[in-house]
């Protein structure tokens, strides 16, 4: 689940400063044992263990692609295999290509990472004054708010609000912590930081500009900047979770309005080409791509996440870049990032002091193999002695179905059939949240009411009572999970409701007024 993925942290950001690493130049290494003698049994026995329809795989190493494949199938029930060329969301790790562009430009002159954010969007605000004085472009891609992890995402996330939406309502997003003391993961600091791109070129779109500056040059053909027409493209993986039941198909995600923090779609054919680019200091094929410098901004440590050992993997240091994080493991700087979709989940890493690249694309949100692959091939290339880390993960996986499942208490409360305080109607109306906007709620049988969300095409929730003033909230969306909805009385009147998803999308509740 993205709460997982982006909230896991596994680097001492600066290891690499000293120059750059040519993958291209280093002596072949012998063939890996475990990618030529095992890889294929070790993905085939995850995918049924973790319920995992499919998924695709490119290992680069020493300037050459040595696996580029793909196991299981595009959809459940379906005979069509994933291949090397099967598309995927790739979710948040489309932030790297947005920090490569924003850095590109700080090499350009056309904008400096330290410059404040106002320079470019005048009417930008935060919260707090004197932070939206203060918050500079490097800040927006650096987590640097002091919000919670995906706050605000309940509000932005497959909604039909715009950029420039999104980017104002920031200003009413209360943060927790301090500006730039507390880290929390904020995609819409990657939505505004995507907007200094027109503003600092005259109007090039960020879809442009990494079209130009990156995918071109790469010959990245089949990546798409925008999620929308992912599902009408001929080889492309269907979304599947079994996060609250059985493994189901879950609605693809529409993420363009947020597109520099997530909407990117690719394969592991163009992922290879990233990769290579990323080992070579930013040459593909003997040619410049970018320079060094740039790759090396996108590199360098801006948040401090941990300094501490890890108990079950050979790390100490975790830091984050420009939408990239940094660590040790064994000895070796790592670079990664996650990207975690509804119903997609994958990860992009690599080993510049390795020659080492490894991307992994996935098709099921509710499982850690992705993870646990990317690891066990780090273990083979960088000395470290086997153990599963498959196995490990879902030791961990399952410790943690069985504890106490929250929708079987909701599902037990709503059996009891306890009767309403008020009517049915009482509950219903329209209400408001300053950042989220309106929810519409009215009866939907005898029985039942039916959230309607404006600003969320197509999304809906039904309301099942409880007790006292509660109802069972289940989302048309599953992604958006199976929560209590709260409401307020006073008077005898309903006055509010509290709602909720699922903590992939974003952990606390959101109280709605009554109008």
């Amino acid at each position: 689940m993205r709460t997982f993925l982006l909230k896991m942290g596994l680097g001492l950001g600066g290891l690499l400063l000293g120059g750059a690493h040519s993958a291209a130049a280093q002596t072949a290494a012998p063939a890996n044992r475990f990618v030529t003698d095992s890889l294929d049994r070790y993905v085939q026995r995850g995918l049924k263990q973790w319920e995992l329809p499919g998924l695709a795989i490119v290992v680069v190493k020493d300037g050459k692609v040595v696996v580029s494949k793909g196991y299981g199938v595009r959809a459940v029930g379906k005979p069509e295999p994933v291949d090397a060329n099967t598309l995927f969301m790739i979710a948040s790790n489309t932030k790297l290509f947005t920090g490569t562009a924003l850095a590109n430009l700080d090499e350009q002159k056309k904008i400096a990472l330290d410059d404040r954010v106002t320079k470019y969007l005048p009417g930008y605000q935060l919260y707090d004054s004197a932070a939206s004085r203060l918050v500079t472009v490097r800040d927006l891609m650096g987590h640097h708010f002091g919000f919670k992890t995906f706050q605000g995402d309940f509000t932005f996330f497959n909604s039909n609000l715009s950029r420039e939406d999104i980017i104002y309502r920031m200003r009413l997003m209360k943060p927790g912590g301090q500006f730039r003391r507390e880290y929390g993961y904020c995609n819409s600091g990657f939505v505004a930081a995507g907007q200094v791109i027109p503003a600092a070129t005259g109007g090039t779109t960020w879809e442009e500009y990494v079209r130009q500056n990156i995918l071109r040059p790469l010959g990245m053909t089949s990546t798409s900047m925008n999620s929308q027409g992912f599902e009408q493209q001929p080889n492309h993986a269907l979304a599947y979770s079994n996060t609250f039941g059985p493994l189901a198909q879950v609605p693809i995600d529409n993420w363009d309005n947020m597109g520099p923090c997530a909407s990117m779609t690719s394969n592991v054919t163009d992922l290879g080409k990233w990769l290579q680019m990323q080992l070579d200091s930013g040459r593909y094929q003997g040619q410049r791509v970018l320079p060094w410098n740039v790759l090396r901004k996108t590199r360098d440590a801006n948040t401090l996440l941990s300094t501490r050992k890890s108990p079950a993997l050979p790390t100490h240091f975790t830091t984050y870049g420009l939408g990239v994080l940094s660590t040790d493991y064994n000895g070796k700087q790592v670079f990664w990032h996650t990207g975690g979709a509804s119903g997609q989940v994958s990860n992009v890493c690599f080993v510049p002091e390795a020659g080492l690249g490894i991307a992994i694309l996935t098709n099921n949100d509710n499982q850690s193999f992705f993870e646990a692959l990317r690891y066990q091939i780090l273990d083979s290339y960088l000395g470290v002695p086997y153990t599963d880390r498959s196995a490990f993960f879902l030791k961990r996986a399952k410790a943690a179905r069985l504890a106490d499942d929250p929708t079987k208490k909701l599902d037990a409360r709503v059996a009891k059939k306890a009767k309403l305080p008020m009517k049915l109607e009482a509950y219903a109306g329209s209400f408001e949240n300053a950042l989220f906007g309106s929810v519409i709620i009215a009866p939907k049988n005898k029985q039942q009411l039916l959230v309607r969300f404006p600003t969320h095409p197509g999304l809906t929730a039904t309301l099942d009572y409880m007790d006292g003033n509660e109802f069972r909230c289940t989302y048309s969306n599953l992604v958006f999970g199976v929560q209590p909805a709260i409401f307020k009385v006073e008077g005898g009147k309903v006055t509010g409701v509290q709602l909720q998803a699922n903590d992939y999308v974003e952990e606390d509740p959101y109280l709605f007024t009554k109008r």
